[in-house]
C-alpha cells in the first residue's frame, strides 16, 4: 500500500478497527478512511454501495462485526448470523465492483470444527462440525472468507482473510454479560476487589484450552499481509501458546489485584474444548507476535481503568 493510498477501515470504533488504525498512522499512512455506524449503517446495501461509489477506497479492512462471548452468542443466533451475512456481503461485493485493488476480511478461530487437530492449521476448515454455542457467528464467517475466495477465482481480485485467536486489548467490551472472556474476567475482578467481595464465581469447570492475542499485534500482523501476502487460504493470527481458562482466571486475578477465592459453576458450558491455532503460515511470512500474555492483560486493565463508560458496554 502506498502511503496516500485510500484506505477504508470499517468498524474503526471497535477493538480490532482502531487497533488496525492505530497501526497505519503509526506506520505513516494518511489518507484513511472512516464511518462511524451512525454515518454509515453497513447493513443497508443502497448506502454501502453509494458510499463505496463516492469514495472509491483503493485498500478495505473489513474489522466490522457484530461480536460477543458464549451468552450472547447463544442467545441470538439468528442475529449474529443475519448482520454478520449482512454487512460482510454489502462491503465485499461494494468493494469489487467499484475496483478495490484489496481487501482484507477479518474472521475468528471460531470457524474451524469444534474437534479440529491441535494446533489447528488453516485447512482443516469444513473438515467436520462447529462448536454449537456459536455456530451463528462462525457460518457468517466462513461464508465471508469463502466469498473473498469465490471473488479471486472468478473475477481475478487480491482479496484475503486472516482469522484471530481470542483477542483482548484497548477499546475492548466490558460488559458483563456479552462480552468475551478475558474483558469480563477483568470487569468482574475489578467489581470484586472494589467491592471486597469474598469470591468470584466463573463459568464451566477452567479446564478449556484457549489461547489470546492482544489487538495491537493482530493490527501489525493485518498491515503486513495486507502488503506482503495474497492467496485464497486464510492466515491464522495467534502466539501458538495456550493455557486454561483456570490457568487465565488466576492470572487475571493477580494482574488486578483480587486476593479472594474463584469458584467454578460446572453447570455453565465450557464452550470448545481447546481452540490453538497453526501460527507457522504467519511465521513463515516473517511475521510473529510481540506482547506477552501478563504484559498485555496489565496494558487492558489500564485500558478498562480510563474507559469511563465501561459500566455501560
Amino acid at each position: 500500500m502506498e502511503k496516500d493510498a485510500k484506505i477504508y477501515v470499517a468498524g474503526h470504533r471497535g477493538m480490532v478497527g482502531s487497533a488496525i488504525v492505530r497501526e497505519l498512522e503509526r506506520q505513516g499512512y494518511t489518507n484513511i478512511i472512516t464511518r462511524t455506524h451512525k454515518e454509515l449503517d453497513l447493513c443497508r446495501q443502497n448506502d454501502v454501495e453509494e458510499f463505496f461509489a463516492t469514495e472509491k477506497p483503493e485498500y478495505v479492512f473489513l474489522a466490522a462485526a457484530k461480536v460477543g462471548g458464549i451468552a450472547a452468542n447463544s442467545e441470538a443466533l439468528a442475529d449474529f448470523m443475519y448482520f454478520n451475512m449482512i454487512l460482510e456481503m454489502n462491503v465485499i461485493h461494494s468493494a469489487y465492483e467499484n475496483g478495490c485493488k484489496k481487501l482484507e476480511f477479518l474472521g475468528s478461530s471460531c470457524i474451524y470444527p469444534r474437534l479440529a487437530p491441535q494446533p489447528m492449521p488453516e485447512s482443516c476448515l469444513l473438515t467436520s462440525e462447529l462448536e454449537k454455542t456459536n455456530e451463528a457467528y462462525a457460518l457468517a464467517k466462513i461464508s465471508g472468507l469463502k466469498y473473498c475466495e469465490f471473488l479471486n477465482k472468478q473475477y481475478g481480485t487480491d482479496y484475503i482473510s486472516v482469522m484471530p485467536t481470542n483477542l483482548y486489548g484497548p477499546n475492548d467490551n466490558y460488559h458483563p454479560t456479552h462480552s468475551h472472556v478475558l474483558p469480563a474476567l477483568i470487569r468482574r475482578f475489578h467489581e470484586a476487589k472494589e467491592q471486597g467481595l469474598p469470591y468470584v464465581t466463573c463459568w464451566g469447570d477452567g479446564s478449556p484450552l484457549r489461547e489470546f492475542l492482544y489487538v495491537d499485534d493482530l493490527a501489525n500482523l493485518c498491515v503486513f499481509l495486507m502488503n506482503n501476502y495474497s492467496g485464497d487460504e486464510t492466515v491464522n493470527a495467534g502466539t501458538g501458546k495456550e493455557l486454561t481458562i483456570k490457568e487465565l482466571t488466576e492470572l487475571t486475578a493477580r494482574v488486578i489485584g483480587y486476593n479472594g477465592e474463584i469458584r467454578w459453576d460446572p453447570s455453565k458450558p465450557n464452550g470448545t474444548p481447546r481452540k490453538l491455532l497453526d501460527v507457522s503460515k504467519a511465521a513463515a511470512l516473517g511475521w510473529t507476535y510481540k506482547t506477552e500474555l501478563e504484559d498485555g492483560i496489565k496494558l487492558a486493565y489500564e485500558d478498562f481503568l480510563n474507559n469511563p463508560m465501561r459500566a455501560e458496554r
